[in-house]
């Protein structure tokens, strides 16, 4: 463990315990927790480790999946077979075994290394070391001017150590009970070993008072079991408290804790938030749970709410206005009473106090809330013009003080409200245009290739990547699926059933079979590690004891970004590329337009709220096949050009009409360029139409139809029908018309038709 520089004790500027502290602590406190030394089982969920790989050993992994104790003992037979050696390897807590004592003849010292005590070992590597046993005929009695007392351990054969009542074994067993009275000890000796010193939380060293607050922090931290806490990381906590001249955690403050350990390696960073953890645990044992609680503070803490399993926080101390500051609150109470996310109630306050800061440097002569004038929010657009966020930012500040406004004057909080204190829609900023955010096929390609999608590391990372491209649920949606998310309807077709975070309902996708069956896998990975069961299908897999915290969005991005660089995907350019989560559902959706998928269909699939949210989608489609049609080549039955100016005052009419003709009056080999609302004169004529269009996709079905119209014709001459052949005489000249201008239009086709 890293040691930890306390500051200098000064038990003068203690401050007295909290009233009431102590009573709460001593009603609240297990007798379990009560004692100065806590030991806790190997397989403890939050204090412990993987056990020893010997049977029935009560003591933690070390090195080579053994403790620290069989692993010497490994070490000191010469590194057996493991697997033979963890079945013989005699257990560590039994009644301890007499010393072994040197192999050396008429030398009673224990032995140490390669059976030799000590000093002969000394001997026999100055020698060479030759081979035991045969180099034994080497190493002769050691000269000793008396014969040594013998170990103080009652039943011990071994002699004591020069300058000492015990043998060597017996004097490291001594150290390791923290050196108590030799002859204590030497009754005692006997006795099955406890655990190491390191794998014991000793609380001693703390007053009596500090002592409980300890004992109940190490209360809460096991009945969370939200995480691991190794008992030397306990133990490094309760030096620093015994030496920073503290009489209770609660008289430093969080920041206070934090400036103790500047150097934030992982030792360092886990004893600090074990303390800053206990004085959140005594703060709340000391001022309760809930509103009552929370509302005075200036800073709310929303795991104390019920609202956050986190530590969130909303933090109002940064509004000096006493009047502003308790609207605030009352208003920020009501959003979260009426279930506004976490993130959109973090987003007011900080709008609030940004709010605020314009107020106390700007316009100091605002002293209640009747001076909020249109001046005063004419002024405050000025000053958010200056920000150099981007304009969708600065439109969350205004909405979320347009709405904090709208609610003052809907519930009557506060009457002196101006009524021309709101913000209009032409006051906020205006948005750039919405680019495409849907990922290049070519992206795609890469990312959804088995070899690549095969790189993932985790398996539920793989699965989540897989929900992601094809059901298109946001990241949290995904991450915070159910276990039990898959259901299936009266045909037996599989869903996938989500909670929809952003509108707060349940909603369903349909999925195919082969992502069932890897769901079925990650359930089946899941119940391996948890056998009692977990309520969501990707927990945590650090800090998760009972498996019920999901994973994180920031551990999946974090993986996905690792993965794109194992996987090299690259843009058009052959540049690294970046993407986030979300741009699969972008990618989803356009898919799904650009195959003709209906819109109202599209918009059940991504469970949006309105029809615009989907539109969008639809919209950027639209414009590339309008982006294409103005570009193509449009001829009539004549061979005339047919031009659209796309900056023209018919452009959009043009388009719509054309738009409406392909949906309704689509031909095989065209369409018509007719208005919807007339009839048709040439009835299935429309090579002979004048109001036929048609471009070089179509030139396959005109070449069959003209090769079908030559055969009609000479059955029709051969009959004498000469009307019959003179009227598909005119519809071939139109074909051959269309055809060689259509031809001479498009390279590659006119080289295929040649060929």
């Amino acid at each position: 463990m890293t040691s930890i520089t306390p500051g200098p004790r000064n038990p003068a500027r203690s401050k007295p315990i909290p009233a009431g502290l102590r009573e709460k602590l001593l009603g609240a406190i297990r007798p379990e927790f009560r004692g100065d030394e806590v030991a806790f089982a190997v397989d403890d969920p939050v204090f412990g480790t993987t056990p020893c790989a010997v049977p029935g050993c009560s003591r933690a992994t070390r090195t080579q999946g053994l403790c620290g104790a069989h692993y010497q003992r490994w070490q000191y037979f010469g590194r057996p077979d493991m697997s033979e050696f963890v079945a013989t390897a005699r257990l560590i807590g039994q009644r301890p075994r007499m010393p072994a004592g040197c192999i050396v003849d008429s030398c009673n010292f224990a032995a140490s290394t390669r059976r030799l005590c000590h000093s002969h070992h000394y001997v026999w590597q100055q020698l060479g070391s030759p081979e035991l046993p045969a180099g034994l005929a080497l190493l002769k009695p050691l000269a000793l001017d008396k014969r040594p007392t013998d170990c103080l351990v009652t039943g011990c054969p071994r002699w004591a150590q020069p300058h000492s009542d015990l043998c060597r074994p017996h004097q490291a067993r001594w150290r390791e009970h923290d050196r108590p009275p030799v002859e204590e000890f030497a009754l005692t000796a006997n006795d099955p070993r406890p655990l190491p010193p390191g794998e014991r939380i000793i609380v001693t060293a703390l007053p009596a008072h500090l002592r409980q607050e300890m004992q109940y922090t190490l209360q809460c931290r096991r009945d969370e079991a939200a995480g691991k806490t190794a008992p030397a990381t306990v133990n490094a906590a309760v030096l620093l408290l015994a030496t920073v001249g503290v009489t209770s955690m609660l008289e430093r403050t969080e920041e206070q804790w934090r400036e103790l350990a500047p150097n934030r390696t992982t030792s360092r960073r886990d004893v600090i938030q074990l303390i800053i953890y206990g004085r959140r645990k005594l703060e709340t044992l000391l001022g309760g749970v809930g509103w009552e609680s929370e509302y005075p503070r200036d800073v709310w803490r929303l795991h104390n709410l019920g609202l956050s399993t986190t530590n969130a926080v909303l933090r109002f101390d940064g509004i000096p206005q006493p009047w502003l500051r308790e609207l605030a609150k009352r208003w920020l109470r009501w959003r979260l009473s009426t279930g506004s996310s976490k993130s959109t109630c973090l987003l007011s306050t900080r709008s609030l106090t940004h709010f605020a800061a314009f107020l106390a440097t700007h316009t100091p002569e605002v002293e209640r809330l009747a001076d909020v004038g249109r001046v005063v929010l004419e002024r405050y657009l000025a000053h958010l013009r200056l920000m150099t966020a981007s304009a969708q930012y600065q439109a969350s500040f205004i909405c979320a003080l347009n709405t904090f406004f709208t609610t003052i004057r809907r519930h009557r909080w506060d009457t002196s409200l101006p009524t021309e204190t709101l913000f209009f829609t032409s006051d906020y900023p205006k948005r750039p245009a919405m680019l495409p955010r849907a990922l290049a096929e070519h992206i795609m390609a890469q990312v959804e290739a088995p070899a690549n999608l095969n790189r993932w590391e985790h398996p539920a990372h793989q699965l989540t990547t897989l929900i992601l491209m094809r059901c298109g649920l946001r990241i949290t949606d995904a991450l915070k699926l159910a276990f039990d998310c898959v259901v299936r309807d009266s045909e037996n077709a599989p869903y996938l059933r989500y909670f929809n975070h952003k509108m707060k309902r349940e909603a369903l996708v349909p999925i195919d079979e082969e992502l069932e069956q890897l769901i079925n896998r990650q359930q089946q990975r899941v119940r391996q590690r948890w056998p009692g069961g977990v309520p969501v299908l990707f927990p945590r897999q650090m800090n998760n004891a009972d498996g019920t915290r999901p994973t994180g969005s920031d551990t999946y991005r974090a993986a996905l970004y690792r993965w794109l660089a194992c996987c090299d995907v690259r843009d058009e350019r052959g540049q690294p590329f970046h993407l986030t989560p979300h741009r699969w559902r972008h990618t989803l959706a356009t898919r799904l337009i650009n195959r003709d998928v209906p819109q109202e269909v599209v918009r059940r699939i991504l469970d949006h709220d309105s029809p615009q949210m989907t539109a969008h989608y639809a919209r950027l489609h639209d414009s590339t096949i309008r982006a294409h049609w103005e570009k193509a080549r449009k001829v009539n039955i004549s061979g005339d050009t047919v031009t659209l100016d796309p900056d023209g005052p018919l452009a959009e009419a043009t388009w719509a009409k054309h738009r409406l003709s392909r949906a309704t009056q689509a031909l095989p080999n065209g369409y018509c360029g007719l208005p919807i609302q007339q009839s048709c004169p040439h009835a299935n004529s429309c090579l002979t139409c004048p109001m036929f269009l048609t471009t070089a996709e179509f030139l396959p079905q005109h070449r069959h139809q003209r090769n079908e119209l030559l055969q009609i014709i000479s059955a029709a001459e051969a009959r004498g029908q000469q009307r019959l052949a003179e009227m598909n005489r005119t519809v071939v000249t139109n074909l051959d018309t269309i055809i060689a201008l259509l031809t001479k239009d498009s390279p590659d086709e006119g080289h295929s038709h040649a060929s």
